[in-house]
C-alpha cells in the first residue's frame, strides 16, 4: 500500500472513531433531553448535529477520493504488468532472433558467398557510384567549372575518343577514392589494424573474423543507411562516410560547388550539404561498405586490384568501360582504371579501364 493510502486510511479510522464518540454524545444528549428538568432552548443539540453532518460529509468525500486513488493505483498496476509482459516478449523475440542469426550464419554463408552474389553487389555499387558522379558533375557544371581542365587534373594528357568521355575521369576519381584501402579489414578507419591477410582461414580467431564480417553484413543490409547515420553518428559506417567524403570532396571543392545555392537548400553541417547529393552519397557509400563486408566473409578474402596507366590491354583482367568494339585492342594501352577488378580464389572479375588512343563511331 502506498504512503498516501496509508495516511488516508489512518485519517478515516480517526474520523470513524470521532463520529462514534459524537454519536454516543448525541444519544447521551437525547436521553438528557427526556429529563423533565431539561431546558429546550439550549442550542447544544443543533450544534452537535451540524458537526456530525459536516464530519459525515468529509468522510464521504474522503471515501470518494480513496476509491478514486485505489482505482488509479489498480490501473497503474495493470499498465505496469502489461508493459512488463511486453518487455518480456521483446527480450524473448530478441533472444530468438539472436539465436537464429547465430545459427543461420553458416547457411547464410553458403547463400551469400558466391561469385554471382558478389558480382551483383559490385554491379549495384558501380551503378550508385555512377549516379553520384553524375550529380557531382552537374553541380560542378552549375558552379562554372571547366570540366575539361578538371578531368585533365585527375588523369593528365588522356586522348579521349570523344569529348564527353571525360566523365569517365570523374567516375574513376570517385570510384578509386571510395575503394581506397578496400584490402584493409577496417577499410582504413584505423591504422593499428593494418591490412588483412588474403590467405585461407587457419584458426578459430580467423573464423570469428569471418563470422563477424558476415554478421555485420547482415545487420547492415537489414537497416536503412540514412537511419543508421541519424541513429549513431559515431558508428563505423558513419565514420567511413565521413572519411571517404573528406577524401573525394575537398573543402575548397565543396565551397565552390555549393557557394551559389539557396541557403535554405543547404544543410551547413559537416558534409551533409544537399539532400539529393547527400542521399546519393550515402547510398553509394552503403553499397561499397556492404561489398567490403561481403569480401571479407570469403575464404580466402576477395582481393582487389587496379591497372596502372600504360599497361597493355588484357581481356583476362580488363574490360573497356566504353564497350568500344574497334580492333585491334591487343595493342591498346590503359589510360586509367575506372573500376577496380577483383579476384575471388582463381576467378577474376575484370577491372573496367579507359583505353587511350582508340576512336569509336557513333559513341
Amino acid at each position: 500500500m502506498s504512503p498516501l493510502l496509508k495516511r488516508i486510511s489512518k485519517l478515516l479510522i480517526e474520523l470513524v472513531s470521532h463520529l462514534q464518540r459524537l454519536s454516543e454524545f448525541k444519544r447521551f444528549y437525547v436521553d438528557f433531553c427526556r429529563c423533565p428538568e431539561f431546558q429546550t432552548d439550549l442550542p447544544i443539540g443543533s450544534c452537535l448535529e451540524a458537526q456530525v453532518e459536516e464530519n459525515q460529509s468529509k468522510l464521504r468525500v474522503l471515501g470518494t477520493v480513496s476509491d478514486r486513488l485505489q482505482e488509479e493505483m489498480d490501473q497503474k498496476d495493470n499498465e505496469v504488468m502489461a508493459l512488463r509482459k511486453k518487455l518480456d516478449e521483446i527480450h524473448n523475440s530478441n533472444s530468438m532472433l539472436s539465436r537464429r542469426l547465430s545459427g543461420n550464419l553458416n547457411s547464410s554463408r553458403e547463400v551469400l558467398l558466391s561469385l554471382k552474389v558478389f558480382d551483383s553487389v559490385l554491379h549495384d555499387a558501380c551503378s550508385l557510384t555512377h549516379k553520384f558522379t553524375k550529380i557531382l558533375i552537374e553541380l560542378m557544371r552549375g558552379a562554372g567549372w571547366d570540366l575539361d581542365l578538371a578531368a585533365n587534373l585527375v588523369h593528365p594528357n588522356i586522348d579521349y575518343a570523344k569529348k564527353t568521355h571525360n566523365r569517365y575521369a570523374y567516375f574513376s576519381y570517385v570510384c578509386m577514392g571510395m575503394f581506397r584501402n578496400f584490402n584493409s579489414k577496417c577499410f582504413g578507419l584505423s591504422e593499428n589494424n593494418g591490412d588483412y591477410s588474403n590467405g585461407h582461414i587457419g584458426n578459430d580467431s580467423d573464423l570469428d573474423k569471418k563470422g563477424s564480417s558476415l554478421k555485420q553484413l547482415l545487420e547492415h543490409v537489414s537497416s536503412n543507411p540514412m537511419e543508421l547515420l541519424s541513429r549513431d553518428r559515431n558508428c563505423e559506417f558513419s565514420r567511413f562516410c565521413e572519411n571517404k567524403y573528406q577524401e573525394i570532396i575537398h573543402p575548397t571543392m565543396e565551397s565552390s560547388i555549393f557557394s551559389d545555392m539557396d541557403r535554405k537548400e543547404v544543410v551547413l553541417n559537416s558534409w551533409r550539404s544537399l539532400s539529393v547529393f547527400y542521399e546519393a552519397y550515402v547510398n553509394m557509400a552503403s553499397s561499397i561498405w556492404t561489398l567490403h563486408k561481403l569480401a571479407f566473409s570469403f575464404d580466402p578474402v576477395v582481393e582487389i586490384f587496379q591497372v596502372e596507366r600504360g599497361v597493355d590491354f588484357s581481356m583476362v583482367y580488363m574490360e573497356d568501360v566504353t564497350k568500344r568494339l574497334l580492333l585491334p585492342k591487343s595493342k591498346a594501352k590503359v589510360g586509367f582504371t575506372v573500376v577496380p577488378g577483383f579476384k575471388i580464389g582463381r576467378t577474376v572479375i575484370q577491372s573496367q579501364v579507359y583505353l587511350a588512343g582508340l576512336k569509336c563511331n557513333g559513341e
